[in-house]
């Protein structure tokens, strides 16, 4: 275990390393990130077998821990989600670069033209627990975008995320690139954490990914600007008008996809005209899976269920737990979103494209569906190669963070010696 005063000293250099790394990366042509891309790609394949290896000594001792099943969910590799982590990368390196990007040049009264330019945010401090692909997915997404990042994931990951890490290590210096431009936080001691959120003479922002806890800890404490991920409590709401198959399949797909990731449904709301027809099907199928069903009153009613309480239309399950509430109409299910939803992702099941208008404008979530698991709020699906979280802030970035989140802008003011008057 590190004292105070080496933690301090070792997180001051990752910082300094980082911040030097960032200018040199800043001015790395699309070429050059790109190749070191596909570098790191396959050197995560050619590693393929050492990451399940060191992924299996995660496992075991998460489960001596007794971790929870969500958290042992999110820790887990296999080749299906290596597969993913390499294709990340690749999309990752087939996406336009959006660094150097100008907008059209507007011409002002005065003569004066005026356009932004994107850039870099600088060096980028990234805290997550459990899932070691974020090591893979953050790096690409910043260094793709000019970024350099400093990466701390959770003890429970310490020896997956190092082999990942050794692998992007590996391609940064076949490409010429630095490898300070992607740093990993290699102690789990929690000091460290704090230290990172005072590094702001180094970093320019926070992007914390887990529990909610972590991210009020981290808001509280950061001195760093941080964008944030809150709960994913998701609805899916179903209309009177909805179609009934499409309904039973969106809903079942939008709680059962993964029940540990932050875009899985939470609280199920349904119009009283369509309870009695949908509702008794969806509870079988539902109970067939294993998930626990908690309901208000009126769902008591009409299905065999445990009664919910207050505190469970405002609770971030992560488990084959949902809760279901009958609604009179699209306004009280409006109304129940706006003061138990965490703006993450919501969803209306419709054929009534009025009532879809409606749940469009007055649902303020960083994504809002029609027709659709809440489960498809993700950077990969959104067409953005990769994700570092799903910020349910309104500044810097909203929705997915990808590539732009990513990104500043700077004006560019282009004149012919015009000269400012009294």
């Amino acid at each position: 275990m590190l004292q105070s005063k080496e933690i301090n000293l070792y997180m001051d250099k990752l910082g300094a390393e980082a911040k030097q790394a960032s200018k040199v990366l800043s001015q790395a042509s699309e070429e050059m990130k790109n190749e070191a891309l596909m570098l790191i790609s396959s050197e995560i394949e050619s590693r393929r077998s050492e990451i399940l290896e060191e992924n299996k000594k995660d496992l075991e001792a998460a489960k001596e821990k007794s971790i929870g099943s969500a958290l042992i969910d999110r820790l887990e590799l296999n080749d299906a989600r290596i597969d993913s982590m390499i294709s990340g990368l690749k999309v990752v390196s087939e996406l336009p670069d959006p660094i150097g990007e100008m907008t059209d040049m507007d011409p002002t009264p005065s003569g004066i033209k005026v356009s932004k330019m994107r850039v870099p945010l600088g060096v980028v401090g990234i805290i997550y627990e459990s899932r070691p692909n974020v090591t893979a997915d953050a790096a690409a997404l910043c260094l793709k975008s000019g970024n350099a990042c400093i990466l701390r994931g959770g003890s429970e990951a310490i020896s997956s995320n190092k082999i990942i890490w050794n692998c992007l290590q590996k391609g940064l210096e076949l490409s010429g690139l630095p490898k300070e431009c992607i740093q990993l936080v290699e102690t789990t001691d929690r000091e460290a954490v704090k230290t990172l959120l005072h590094l702001d003479s180094y970093l320019d922002v926070i992007i914390p990914r887990g529990g909610k806890g972590l991210v009020k800890l981290i808001s509280e404490e950061s001195r760093v600007p941080v964008i944030k991920h809150l709960d994913g409590i998701c609805h899916v709401y179903i209309d009177k008008s909805a179609n009934l198959e499409k309904a039973e399949a969106i809903t079942l797909n939008a709680k059962t996809y993964r029940y540990g990731i932050c875009g899985a449904m939470e609280t199920l709301l349904v119009h009283s005209e369509m309870a009695k027809i949908v509702l008794p099907k969806l509870s079988i199928e539902f109970l067939n899976k294993g998930v626990e069903l908690r309901g208000c009153k009126k769902t008591l009613e009409v299905i065999d269920a445990r009664e919910a309480t207050e505190e469970d239309w405002s609770t971030e399950y992560l488990g084959p737990i949902l809760s279901i509430k009958i609604v009179e109409n699209l306004i009280e299910a409006v109304d129940h979103i706006q003061m138990y939803g965490s703006n993450h992702t919501d969803s209306i099941i419709a054929e009534d494209q009025d009532a879809v208008a409606v749940f469009f404008k007055n649902v303020d979530s960083s994504s809002v569906m029609h027709n659709l698991p809440t489960c498809w709020a993700d950077g990969f699906e959104y067409g953005l190669g990769a994700e570092v979280g799903i910020s349910t802030d309104k500044i810097h970035a909203r929705g997915p963070v990808g590539l732009e989140g990513l990104t500043s802008q700077k004006f560019i003011v282009i004149g012919n010696s015009q000269l400012r008057g009294i």
